[in-house]
């Protein structure tokens, strides 16, 4: 075995598995190959299999992780059922007779959305396809409009049923239900950022956004109301029932996942988009993304099993600490690393490595832990929005039709602004941190 210091085992560990993944290897595979080699070279053959066997194991046999596909299985199936596209057509007739009017529609389906699906690719995607077009054939600015798609799209993976809070939760050993209740006024809080930026960039520049011809939402108040209503409620019945389930202390969030499936297929059938073929490609999805969560997960896990066992979480913590400005200046070093892991790395993978690390922290800077967690939940959002690694922008450009002309640059000049206001978020929940920990001392235990 070679016997090397905590501080060059660090280093090589991360270097390694950031190297891997900018050349372009799978990150499951890179992060178990670096837990094989690392730990047979510094452990031996058998305390690492033993290790590795175990930490996998036993993430795998969490409890809480079973919502992961129940919550996926309810996103997908919710995209399949149409109501993204009528609550749209209803939101247009009230909204888009202003300025930046289907801009701000766009960010309210995001959000109520958000409550539904929690699935970002679903929901990006589905936006991109009902509102992108609509707001840049009535002359939108094309990189408001994808702007305005990316960022409502992944408020999905912070507004309950987020899968993201589903796997920080075990990881940090929190309540996921309390995680859930601390995600939702920071999620409206951000939509709202959003809402208010479209509209005052509207009014500056009314060219970006301009409000559509009355002839094309000349439709009776009483009709348009009875369209809005109904076009809500499905929405709102599932949101109630695995939210307010959760909040009333009725069921925890594995069994109010199953109640979120269920009731998604049942809305399935009511808008009549329920078949055989649709439930096959729904679970067949389901299991694809559920395997790849918990197959990095499992990778993940077992090489911060070899980190920890060979002492390189103190190398970590000691570094954080001792940065300038106490418990503030720890705390912003570990808020910058986040923002630049999300530059290169899944959040799948930055969750399940440096949770485990820096959630023991919370208590050390003397923050509390959820609002702690919750903050690097929020940082994480930036990570969908910026580039090289970017999901939302690709799942953007990937599904925007290629009529429309939009072009990789058109959706970074438009995002740029969002993710702006993400950081004002942040600084607002550090402000005023009882927008994360009100809802959660107000459940019902």
């Amino acid at each position: 075995m070679i016997e090397l210091s905590p501080e060059i085992i660090t280093f090589v560990l991360f270097g390694a598995v950031l190297t891997g993944i900018l050349v372009g290897f799978p990150l499951a595979y890179v992060i178990g190959g670096m837990a094989l080699l690392v730990g047979i070279a510094t452990l031996g053959t058998e305390t690492t299999a033993q290790i590795l066997y175990q930490r996998a194991y036993d993430l795998v046999q969490n409890y809480s992780l079973v919502a992961v596909p129940l919550f996926v299985f309810m996103g997908l199936m919710l995209e399949r059922s149409g109501i993204a596209g009528t609550l749209y057509d209803a939101l247009y007739l009230w909204l888009g007779g202003f300025r930046g009017g289907l801009a701000v529609t766009t960010v309210l389906i995001g959000t109520i959305m958000a409550a539904c699906v929690g699935v970002i690719a679903a929901s990006v995607t589905m936006l991109t396809l009902v509102a992108l077009p609509s707001m840049i054939g009535k002359g939108y600015d094309k990189g408001l409009a994808a702007g305005t798609c990316c960022v409502g799209g992944t408020l999905g993976i912070l507004i309950p049923p987020s899968i993201m809070l589903v796997v920080y939760g075990p990881m940090a050993q929190l309540s996921v239900g309390k995680l859930f209740m601390a995600a939702v006024f920071p999620g409206l809080t951000l939509a709202g950022l959003y809402s208010v930026y479209i509209v005052v960039r509207c009014i500056l520049r009314p060219s970006d956004g301009p409000p559509v011809p009355i002839e094309e939402r000349n439709v009776p108040f009483i009709a348009k109301t009875a369209i809005l209503a109904k076009s809500l409620l499905p929405p709102a019945l599932l949101i109630s029932a695995v939210l307010g389930s959760i909040f009333f202390g009725i069921a925890p969030p594995t069994e109010a996942a199953a109640v979120g499936a269920t009731a998604a297929t049942l809305l399935a059938v009511v808008y009549h988009k329920f078949t055989f073929q649709v439930l096959k490609e729904v679970s067949l999805e389901t299991m694809r993304i559920s395997s790849f969560v918990l197959f990095i997960g499992a990778m993940s896990f077992a090489l911060v099993g070899v980190f920890l066992m060979l002492g390189c979480g103190h190398v970590v913590e000691d570094l954080i600490l001792s940065a300038p400005g106490g418990n503030w200046g720890a705390f912003a070093v570990i808020m910058l690393m986040v923002f630049l892991l999300g530059m290169f790395i899944d959040w799948i993978g930055i969750l399940f490595i440096i949770v485990p690390i820096i959630a023991p922290l919370s208590v050390k800077l003397g923050m509390d832990p959820l609002w702690f967690g919750m903050m690097i939940i929020i940082n994480l959002q930036m990570s969908f929005n910026t580039p090289p690694f970017a999901p939302a922008i690709f799942f953007v450009k990937g599904s925007a039709p290629q009529v429309l002309g939009l072009t990789t640059a058109d959706i970074i000049r438009g995002i740029v602004p969002f993710v702006a206001l993400i950081v004002v978020g942040l600084l607002l929940c550090v402000v005023f941190p009882q927008l994360i920990l009100w809802l959660p001392n107000m459940m019902i235990k």
